[in-house]
């Protein structure tokens, strides 16, 4: 036969009022959360999977109090990614926890966006035949639906929820049922114009990717063609003559006197293979001028 008290129920109710002020008064989440395993450690926490369901009155009460304050301190911590683990190790099993309990961790998955989180546990609690004479099942079954279900696309396990629910009478059902039918049909147009937008998306980057191949490979034409030309141009110079009139000059500048008649003939010859070399070169249209 369960005990209406829990060992320890006086010392976790003051460790509740400690974790509260922690949390409301001091902003110190982190010692909120040790009073509350603290709390829960001292209300027989690990006597056995299946002994939450002896406890009752008080000390039912403050352990899932306790649970509440630090639920709440982790989320304030960024820490909601530890909450149902956190949960679950004083209550084991997930229909095992209180109605508020599941009601704070749906929400607070939600609204961090990562529902999935509880779709399992939501799914066992509801299915659970205890629960579901709970005076909160009610409101737990249209919570899980609007933040778990339906943000998820999981239409037809929504229906058999509804349709397998004794509390709702017909009128009900069939409101929720036409939520759900509401649901799919928004779901199907984004996915629709989602899909659309992907489409398109796809369309302009080929078209992109089209223009640029175009852009590169008339590049490539161009560029090949410069260097066809530039390497004919090449071939076309007189490296012997031009070699030669180096040559000359070199011997001109460093080994003869400019100023020597006997240095005239060189000069005169430097003078016409350079002519002969800057004809060869540049064409007569766009050949520069030449001074004597």
């Amino acid at each position: 036969e369960c005990p209406t008290w829990a060992p320890g129920s006086a010392q976790a109710a003051s460790l509740l009022e400690e974790a509260a002020d922690l949390l409301v008064l001091h902003r110190d989440f982190a010692a909120a959360v040790e009073r509350c395993e603290a709390g829960c450690d001292s209300l027989g926490q690990g006597t056995g999977p299946g002994s939450e369901r002896c406890e009752r009155g008080d000390s039912a009460e403050v352990k899932c109090s306790l649970c509440v304050v630090g639920i709440q301190a982790l989320a304030e911590m960024n820490r909601w990614r530890e909450v149902l683990s956190w949960v679950l190790q004083y209550y084991h099993d997930p229909e095992h926890l209180p109605p508020k309990v599941l009601e704070l961790c749906i929400l607070l998955y939600s609204k961090v966006r990562e529902p999935q989180v509880m779709l399992e546990v939501g799914s066992s609690w509801l299915r659970d035949q205890t629960n579901k004479s709970l005076p909160e099942y009610g409101s737990l079954l249209e919570l899980y639906l609007s933040h778990v279900l339906l943000p998820l696309g999981r239409f037809e396990e929504a229906e058999e929820l509804v349709r397998g629910c004794d509390v709702f009478d017909s009128k009900q059902q069939q409101a929720f049922l036409g939520t759900i039918c509401e649901s799919r049909c928004q779901w199907t147009k984004q996915e629709e114009m989602h899909s659309a937008a992907e489409e398109q998306q796809d369309a302009a980057m080929e078209t992109f990717l089209g223009a640029l191949s175009q852009k590169l490979l008339t590049l490539l034409t161009l560029l090949r063609r410069a260097l066809r030309s530039m390497s004919s141009h090449f071939y076309l110079l007189p490296y012997k003559k031009m070699l030669l009139a180096t040559l000359l000059l070199y011997l001109v500048v460093v080994r003869l006197d400019p100023a020597s008649p006997t240095s005239l003939p060189f000069i005169y010859k430097l003078v016409q293979l350079f002519r002969q070399a800057w004809a060869a070169v540049f064409s007569p249209v766009h050949r520069p001028p030449i001074q004597d």
